[in-house]
């Protein structure tokens, strides 16, 4: 997902006319970048930001967050025909203390020893040699370069500790009670009394301190505090990484002193977001565009969390499913909270390789709109694939297959001249099917025995099976099932009407078809199952489930 404002193709006019219309997300956010400076002209460099909390392993909504950003950069560089250079800097928190030790790493005990002390103070609990917040750092700089970002990274310890904010972190200092005016409401009464926006690093332990301030001195730039344990005082510089900022006033502060244009937050952030542009007022500066998205949920509906570690990881997903998928899964629908777990995937990924077969033949405003052409930034790649993943699922679980060669015996009778060399794409994806079906669907089948009227119906869709040609279509096998369906009673929807003006087929009889011989309780096309898996292989297993093998 690389970007860049350099070495691109012109923009067209065709493409610049649907690029100020489209209603993709992506352009709409761009849009208030380039309102943002109608009036004044654009500075040297158009600034982005996202932001990471090194507390816990980086989790899929870091990367939603880079990637989404990374979409409304593309869309603004086609908006100004890339003729305005911008940035990404992906800004690590590793300055904030260990609040508490998270529930997926090893080591806790050795953490507990460090809690208070700034990340990048605490060793890594992987023994990587690292403190927590340089390995984790690392890793999502590993992932990020994965997917080919262009982005700078930044330490929130490397910018406090070489001045890069004392200029600001000053005017903090001289606001400091008009920034308390505006933070102090929302505190809790508790919380208010000792509050500070503040916090020191305390010379002896090392802790960074939650401690109101005693007095302030504006000429040395320095906050004078005392130790709550200890009784002692200490007057801190604000200056040269001594001190740093609670999150909120130092978000407004970053934003202030690099010059941020545009941020997205999470929903959860909305009050933070409006406090910080207060903040950001106070200090002279003016808080960046943005949008606030929905949050990722587990398998239970619970926002995912990188200290619990619930949810899917990074690495999970890329182990069942091309990073593509996991682009288009962060562009749809931004706003609507989505629940991010294994179950997800398979649609993920035909989804889109759907959306890259139609766009092709779309014109300039419906391209905008597809996915793919956010994902592979204006450039989406040629690829046929003519067995989609949900079936390579359901052929994985009719032939139980685990190795790919069992696979493409079936892929190559099905669509001949297709194979691992000419269809790379394909063959990539038979070894996402077959981990998915051993780690997912093979632990979950659950056959169970057809009654009587099953029975029958299965016998009947093995002898009209019978009356096929081997090289039937998935339409044709389609429509023979549909045949012998429409004449029991059981599977007739009198709410839907078939070609010759007769009742429709319900849909339970498929769920039957999947239940009783693949043990699941849904599928891709059954026709298209048929034809991919064979028919003769079909009958076998129809006749294994009406034997009771499968069950066994």
């Amino acid at each position: 997902m690389t970007t860049s404002s350099s070495n691109v193709s012109p923009v067209s006019p065709e493409l610049l006319k649907a690029a100020a219309e489209s209603k993709a997300w992506p352009f709409e956010e761009a849009r208030k970048i380039v309102k943002r400076y109608e009036k004044t002209g654009y500075p040297a460099q158009v600034l982005f930001e996202t932001g990471y909390g090194p507390s816990g392993l980086p989790h899929i909504g870091t990367f939603g967050e880079v990637a989404r950003t990374t979409m409304v950069r593309h869309a603004f560089h086609v908006l100004t025909e890339f003729k305005v250079p911008t940035k990404l800097i992906c800004f690590s928190d590793d300055m904030d203390g260990l609040r508490k030790v998270p529930d997926n790493v090893p080591n806790p005990e050795m953490l507990r020893a460090y809690l208070g002390k700034p990340l990048t103070a605490v060793p890594d609990p992987f023994d990587s040699g690292m403190s927590f917040g340089a390995a984790n750092n690392a890793r999502l700089r590993a992932f990020l370069d994965r997917f080919g970002f262009d982005y700078k990274f930044a330490s929130s310890t490397e910018y406090y500790r070489s001045g890069r904010f004392d200029a600001t972190l000053l005017k903090v200092l001289k606001h400091y009670d008009e920034i308390m005016a505006v933070i102090l409401p929302t505190l809790r009464e508790e919380r208010k009394k000792t509050y500070s926006p503040f916090l020191p690093i305390h010379p002896k332990t090392g802790v960074v301190m939650q401690v109101p301030v005693e007095e302030r001195n504006l000429e040395a730039g320095t906050i004078v505090w005392r130790d709550p344990d200890t009784g002692e005082r200490f007057e801190t510089p604000v200056t040269g990484g001594h001190a740093k900022l609670q999150w909120k006033p130092d978000w407004a502060m970053r934003w202030v002193a690099l010059g941020v244009d545009y941020e997205m937050a999470g929903k959860d952030l909305i009050d933070s977001v409006k406090l910080g542009a207060e903040i950001c007022k106070i200090l002279g500066g003016r808080a960046p565009e943005g949008f606030n998205y929905e949050l990722f949920l587990d398998e239970n509906g619970q926002k995912i969390s990188k200290s619990k570690g619930n949810g899917l990881t990074i690495e999970e997903w890329l182990t069942y499913a091309p990073t593509e998928s996991l682009s288009l899964y962060m562009f749809q629908k931004p706003k609507t909270a989505k629940k991010l777990y294994f179950d997800v995937i398979p649609r993920a990924v035909d989804e889109y390789y759907t959306f890259l077969s139609a766009y092709p033949r779309q014109d300039w405003p419906n391209r905008l709109g597809n996915p793919v052409w956010h994902i592979h930034n204006g450039n989406p790649p040629t690829i046929d694939l003519p067995v989609p993943f949900a079936l390579l699922l359901n052929l994985a679980s009719a032939s139980n297959a685990s190795e790919k060669g069992v696979m493409w015996g079936f892929i190559s009778r099905y669509a001949p001249g297709v194979s691992p060399e000419t269809h790379p794409e394909l063959d990539r994806l038979t070894e996402y099917a077959i981990r998915y079906f051993d780690d997912f669907v093979k632990p979950a089948k659950k056959f169970r025995e057809p009654d009587d009227v099953e029975r029958a119906t299965l016998e009947a869709v093995s002898r009209r099976l019978a009356e096929l040609p081997a090289g039937a279509s998935g339409e044709d096998i389609q429509n023979a099932l549909l045949d012998v369906a429409r004449g029991i009673e059981r599977y007739q929807d009198h709410t839907k009407t078939s070609p010759t003006g007769g009742p429709g087929v319900s849909v339970s009889f498929f769920q039957m078809l999947y239940e009783v011989l693949l043990g699941q309780e849904r599928g891709p096309r059954f026709g298209s199952f048929v034809a991919l898996y064979g028919i003769e292989e079909t009958r076998e297993l129809i006749a294994k489930a009406l034997s009771g093998e499968l069950r066994a």
